[in-house]
């Protein structure tokens, strides 16, 4: 059987305690290597765990155990559970972070400030379970201990999931405007009768500048002509 029973060694101690089943029957069954089904015989392993009894808990019966004490070579067959345990829910508010890794939170939230801007404050504090007010003084640089600071990923520090910090990231791009009002990226293109038209505007004064320069210097070739015309005569 892949699946282990419930409190494994606490099993194992029952088995060796109230059966005559072999080490390696109670291991197989638990999951456990025969050797320290033999440490829990010889009260090496497993000091101080009470037994559980794995009928009383449905996970074996009792024509079961008489199976495998007539045949050491007999598996025992994990008997489906009659406790049904409820889905565990998930935990709304800031997440619980424990005493050991509260210091690093600041770190954790100066990374997630540099490197995901658009999460909300909200989100940060579900992630991290941190307060509003620390988020800031992180933002500002008001903190107490800011020159220290170094950002850390929320994930490597144990503080979340990546799945959480996906799902965080994937909330606050669907929320963020496609297109930010007085970012350069927003310009839209000019209507094309508009730059046709100022290219059209170009062309011509273009070419009023070219014709009236063309005009000067006809003009200045003539008078030059009439003065060598008279200086011969």
């Amino acid at each position: 059987m892949s699946n282990a029973p419930l409190m494994p060694k606490a099993t194992a101690v029952w088995l060796v305690e109230n059966t005559a089943l072999t080490f390696e029957q109670i291991g197989d069954f638990c999951k456990l290597h025969s050797l320290e089904v033999k440490g829990i015989a010889d009260g090496e392993v497993a000091q101080g765990i009470k037994g559980l009894d794995p009928i009383s808990t449905g996970q074996l019966t009792r024509e079961e155990i008489d199976r495998g004490e007539k045949n050491p070579n007999y598996n025992l067959k994990l008997q489906e559970s009659k406790v049904r345990l409820p889905e565990p829910k998930r935990r709304k508010g800031p997440r619980y972070t424990p005493v050991s890794r509260r210091h690093d939170r600041p770190n954790a939230i100066l990374w997630l400030t540099r490197n995901h801007p658009e999460l909300k404050d909200a989100q940060i504090i579900r992630l991290v379970g941190t307060t509003k007010a620390t988020i800031q003084s992180i933002k500002d640089r008001t903190h107490w201990n800011s020159p220290q600071l170094s950002p850390m990923d929320p994930v490597t520090l144990g503080l979340c999931s990546q799945i959480d910090l996906d799902l965080e990231v994937q909330r606050a791009a669907k929320d963020r405007p496609a297109v930010v009002p007085g970012d350069d990226r927003s310009a839209t293109l000019l209507p094309a009768d508009v730059t046709t038209a100022r290219e059209h505007d170009d062309a011509q004064a273009s070419a009023s500048r070219k014709e009236s320069l063309d005009l000067e210097t006809v003009f200045a070739k003539l008078g030059g002509s009439r003065k060598t015309d008279e200086d011969e005569d």
